[in-house]
């Protein structure tokens, strides 16, 4: 952890910073190592410290090492005495994260103490998050433990799945698969999305009754050691009609495309054009609506973003994901989803359940 502390303090000079507080859980659990689910990082080039209440104290000094653990019973006081006691002036914040109404208290609180003259707060959005793009060894060891969960899971679920389930039937099997499989938890909400139903990419699982031919859209991941997963695959209950035939392939021979072709210094945006592409040549460009993929780790969307528009370099050991789908009212949808890391000569696929 202290080599990713290192690397935040690296990007003061750069962003004319003394100091950031992290208040976002994935990032303070990054730089820490603390997965507690209350506390924050105030980070000088001098001193780390983390404050959390009573209920971690214990758990943050085990997990933390590299930081000055403090108990605090809330308030903003804790970090006007770091401030004195620091000197920093200007001091960043995470304010993609934080709410109005703390940074609203964290300002009365500066103003409120006349020693605090001249300290500014100032908006340091993406200092972690960039920093998580690309990650290390043991970050892709906990990311691949999360991978197979859903990888085995996917399955072993998937050829049990018969007419006459429900939708949350299935999704509580995957679930349940998952955590046989070494999941600490879920990812995201699991989405079993079967017939028409399908036609929306974020369905939540209801107790519509799976047919006979209908075409199911599974999308879920797993959660281990704080890395999640994302996996999606679709199928087709009994014998898959013409249309999920063809727009299977499409999907397939789009997402390949990407995985195939993506290099080394291409943008989102370009490596998102790989598959929409295909599916616009083949018609259907109207109905792939989302963007190609994301990255993963920490969070279930992070970055790099790889979508249209998306300016985000995609680097050596970047890891996203590749899911394009097509999504058709009234009958259902298709989307087939994995997880890939770019080495040097091009991307490498960490999901393998089976398509």
């Amino acid at each position: 952890m202290k080599e990713r502390v290192e690397g935040l303090v690296a990007q003061f000079p750069e962003k004319d910073l003394d100091g950031v507080l992290i208040s976002a859980p994935e990032n303070r659990r990054f730089l820490s190592g603390f997965s507690g689910s209350a506390g924050y990082l105030f980070i000088t080039k001098d001193n780390a410290v983390l404050v959390t209440d009573s209920r971690y104290t214990e758990q943050a000094g085990n997990q933390s090492p590299d930081f000055e653990v403090k108990q605090v019973k809330g308030g903003w006081g804790w970090l006007v005495d770091e401030l004195k006691a620091s000197g920093a002036k200007k001091v960043g914040f995470e304010s993609q994260d934080m709410s109005v109404s703390s940074y609203n208290g964290l300002i009365d609180a500066i103003k409120g103490d006349s020693s605090l003259g001249g300290v500014s707060l100032i908006p340091a959005p993406g200092l972690a998050e960039n920093q998580r793009i690309i990650k290390d060894q043991e970050e892709l060891v906990a990311l691949q433990k999360a991978i197979d969960a859903s990888d085995l899971a996917m399955d072993q679920v998937c050829p049990g799945i018969t007419h006459g389930m429900t939708e949350k039937e299935v999704a509580w099997k995957m679930e349940m698969a998952m955590r046989d499989f070494g999941a600490d938890t879920i990812s995201f909400d699991t989405i079993v999305a079967a017939g028409p139903n399908g036609a929306m990419a974020h369905h939540q699982p209801s107790d519509y009754v799976i047919k006979h031919g209908d075409p199911i859209v599974i999308d879920m991941g797993a959660k281990v050691g704080g890395y999640c997963s994302d996996l999606s695959r679709s199928i087709a209950v009994g014998e898959a009609d013409e249309t999920f035939k063809k727009i299977y392939d499409i999907v397939l021979g789009a997402q390949l495309t990407a995985i195939n072709t993506v290099k080394v210094g291409m943008t989102g945006e370009e490596c998102d054009s790989l598959s929409r592409d295909v599916i616009a040549e083949a018609g259907y460009g109207d109905n792939f609506g989302h963007s190609l993929g994301h990255g993963v780790g920490l969070f279930i969307h992070e970055n790099p973003r790889v979508g249209p528009r998306s300016p985000d370099i995609l680097e050596v050991n970047t890891v996203f994901t590749v899911e394009p789908g097509i999504y058709l009212t009234g009958w259902g949808g298709i989307r087939i989803e994995d997880i890939v890391i770019l080495r040097e000569d091009g991307a490498v696929p960490l999901s393998k359940a089976t398509k």
